[in-house]
């Protein structure tokens, strides 16, 4: 359990793998996701490692399963070969196929051509005229109409008609509308001159029959080609089809080993190669815990027969460790929102446990309501119950996988939410009452008429509680129902949450405060409990723990015969800072002197803040030889966490000189953070006053908007009519009061954890510990959906 308050230990070790193991056992370890490796080898270019041509293999193999998608038992080189070979032909007869459909078209459109100029083909045939035909898209006609005319000077005559239907383009693949043609011309110089325009024109050519028996004669062999061509496709593609469907079903298999191929060998780039005792060297951070699984990785994946077996040496490091914190699927969710932050430093002390607790409760403190924090916990409880289909289904949503991701941090906000909601008595802002009022009339008024006059002037109907027989006493909990009736019910809430929201405050720092003790003691800067944990708290306490002090006394102090002499904290905290209080009421005998002490312990604990740590390190530095001795590492560990917080400066192990100057710049920012921010932190808590009423006056609003519009109607159509207005609630409940002020809520919940709460003891300036597992790696069936 002590890794759930503070990251666990770290250790540097080296691993010294025979070479034929060395693949084996980072295998292990990548099954087993136990340690994060360390680049030795940070001066060597990437494309001058060891292991370059292995992992550019592994890319190529990732490039074929990328395209084909599919493979077979047999080796995936012969498989890549044998498939690109049948496509390849594939293609060739397609091509094949188009060639002699546009052929068949274009002989039976010429056809009618020749024979609609029958009676002067009897007369120009004999003279030599030739004949060219083919095809050309439909939006070059009239350029290449006017080509022939300019150029050949009219020895050609040109026929042409569109084809009915559209036909594949033999280079480009693209659907599109053709004309077939006929040119009739005489002489070799014209032939070449047409000759050279269709090329130009990218038209497809075809020879042109001498006669009607050698025309029905190609028409014949077309047939019978076309028929031949359309079975060998149909088997060629059946083929494929019954390829593909066997190699589908070892396809999953052969891309998780690919990438695993791919990333041992990255690792083994990181590695250095001893020559002399024939081994790779790996560098690798490991959690303390498990070096006993460590070494029995190492032996699982050593080879038996090996003459050197693999072993790992945990070396001494100044480096700065990775931060490693274990989380389980209820705990990752507020682990996330901690590193949203920052990740922690190392072996710090972790905000998790605290925030389980804490944020859901801040959150609903401002979404207080009973009804809305049911709907919520309802969801919450839902998408924990269909966890495991949900992961099977692997959403590509990003919202929704947001959402379920934190689906028990949503449980608690809505768990919280019912409890809030029944200490403010609030359920879709109508009140319960559970236990009775605690208020009553139990005077008669039998023979007394009811005018105006009575209802304004009778005491017991003003329900003051000076007068006996009204107030019974208090609500057994939460908030009396009646005060939803008040008259003054927003100015009574207003004053109950704003002083809630104080105490939180102030309760919820000092707390931030206290954590930082741990981290003094764990890194053994116990002076920092002296001369900065004090201070804080002194100061923190002195001033605002003392306004919680006097808003719990006012309230147990004067009760309801006695509240109009209460006097106002507000007052009495102003005069405590400019030490006055003479003229004022005093809250309890002795104030006055009790005021000056806590300002006094306050205003002296800042220099102690501002100047302690600094003199004090100055002293360390500056002592005698044998206290310098004895306590140098002490000053060196401190300059260096100065250095490595202010400035994030990681790996840094040198020699660090003192620097009097650095440490009271550092320390004086510091102070003035924490003074100012004291004050400006505790305002800022004043937001769970600002939005539990702001949530409350809203679902008030939506309530008197539209349901108390469907509940007014008391006929028999008012209960069709309910129908719909209570659907538009429910809709606009959802929509507004559980999606967007849910998320405000959370939003605001989130800051005061980030700039309250853990700026008190938490740096989040770490380095996230990224352990070598093969869980993590991407899986390209999972980018396409196909799982």
């Amino acid at each position: 359990m002590g890794s759930v308050f503070r990251s666990e230990e770290m250790c540097l070790a080296q691993l010294f793998l025979q070479s034929g193991s060395a693949y084996d056992c980072i295998s292990e370890l990548g099954e087993m996701g136990l340690v994060e490796f360390r680049d030795i080898n940070p001066s060597v270019n990437l494309f001058q490692r060891r292991f370059v041509s292995e992992i550019k293999r592994c890319e190529e193999m990732e490039r074929i399963l990328g395209e084909v998608n599919e493979m077979d038992t047999r080796p995936i080189q012969m498989l890549e070969v044998e498939l690109s070979e049948v496509a390849r032909n594939k293609e060739k007869l397609q091509r094949n196929l188009l060639e002699l459909t546009e052929y068949t078209h274009m002989l039976r459109i010429t056809h009618t051509f020749v024979h609609s100029r029958s009676r002067v083909s009897a007369i120009i045939l004999p003279l030599g005229c030739r004949f060219v035909s083919g095809l050309i898209h439909r939006v070059k006609v009239e350029a290449f109409e006017r080509m022939l005319w300019r150029v050949c000077k009219g020895y050609t005559i040109l026929s042409y008609a569109e084809l009915g239907e559209s036909l594949a383009d033999l280079d480009t693949g693209e659907i599109s509308k053709n004309v077939v043609f006929l040119i009739s011309f005489w002489g070799d110089q014209i032939g070449q001159k047409v000759q050279k325009i269709c090329d130009c024109y990218h038209c497809h050519l075809y020879p042109h029959p001498e006669n009607d028996e050698e025309r029905a004669d190609v028409m014949d062999s077309l047939r019978t080609r076309i028929l031949d061509l359309n079975n060998v496709l149909h088997r060629t593609e059946e083929y494929l089809r019954q390829g593909l469907q066997k190699a589908s079903e070892s396809a999953f298999t052969w891309v998780v080993q690919v990438k695993k191929m791919k990333a041992i060998y990255h690792i083994l780039n990181l590695s250095s190669f001893d020559v002399t005792n024939k081994c790779l060297i790996a560098e690798v951070w490991c959690p303390v815990n498990d070096l006993t699984n460590l070494r029995g990785a190492l032996e699982e994946g050593s080879v038996s027969d090996a003459t050197v077996p693999s072993f790992v040496n945990r070396i001494p490091s100044n480096d700065t460790p990775p931060t490693l914190l274990r989380t389980n699927k209820f705990t990752s969710g507020f682990q996330s929102i901690v590193e949203a932050y920052g990740v922690g430093d190392y072996r710090e002390a972790s905000p998790v446990p605290y925030t389980i607790i804490t944020f859901p409760f801040l959150f609903a403190v401002m979404f207080g309501d009973l009804g809305h924090g049911v709907v919520m916990a309802c969801f919450a409880l839902w998408m924990v119950l269909k966890e495991k289909s949900h992961k099977r289904k692997r959403s590509d949503n990003e919202i929704w996988t947001v959402f379920f991701e934190g689906r028990y941090i949503i449980l608690m906000m809505g768990l919280f939410s019912v409890y809030t909601g029944l200490i403010y008595n609030d359920c879709f802002s109508k009140s319960l009452n559970i236990f009775g009022s605690g208020w009553s009339v139990r005077a008669m008024f039998t023979d007394q008429q009811w005018t105006n006059e009575t209802l304004q002037t009778n005491a017991l109907l003003t329900l003051d509680p000076n007068v006996t027989g009204v107030f019974s006493g208090p609500y057994a909990f939460g908030i009396d129902p009646i005060w939803n009736m008040a008259v003054n019910r927003l100015s009574f809430l207003n004053s109950y949450k704003m002083k809630m929201s104080v105490i939180i405050g102030v309760v919820h720092m000092s707390f931030g405060v206290v954590l930082s003790v741990f981290n003094h003691l764990h890194f053994k800067h116990n002076f920092n409990i002296y001369l900065l944990f004090l201070p804080e708290l002194l100061f923190l306490l002195c001033l605002f723990g003392y306004l919680v002090f006097m808003i719990l006394y006012k309230w147990l102090a004067f009760g309801a015969r006695d509240s109009r002499l209460a006097p106002s904290i507000l007052i009495h905290f102003i005069n405590m800072f400019l030490m006055q209080g003479e003229d004022n009421t005093p809250l309890y005998p002795g104030q006055t002197g009790l005021q000056v002490f806590l300002v006094v312990v306050a205003l002296l604990s800042v220099p102690v803040l501002l100047l302690g740590k600094p003199v004090y390190l100055y002293w360390l530095h500056r002592g005698g030889k044998g206290l310098r001795l004895r306590r140098v590492s002490m000053v060196e560990r401190v300059m260096y966490e100065l250095v490595t917080h202010v400035f994030s400066v990681n790996n840094v192990c040198t020699h660090f000189n003192f620097d009097f100057g650095d440490v009271f710049l550092h320390q004086a920012i510091h102070t003035i953070e924490y003074c100012l921010g004291c004050i400006s932190n505790t305002a800022s808590y004043l937001r769970l006053w600002a939005l539990s009423l702001a949530h409350a006056q809203l679902s008030e609003v939506l309530w008197a908007m539209v349901m108390r519009l469907g509940l007014r109607m008391t006929s028999r159509l008012g209960v069709l009519f309910l129908v719909p207005v209570f659907s538009l609630f429910a809709v606009l409940t959802v929509s507004i009061l559980l999606v967007m002020e849910g998320l405000s809520a959370f939003l605001h919940a989130l800051r005061l954890h980030w700039v309250e709460f853990q700026n008190k003891f938490y740096h989040g300036t770490g380095i996230k510990f990224s352990p070598f597992d093969f869980s993590t790696l991407p899986s390209v069936f999972e980018q396409d959906g196909l799982l």
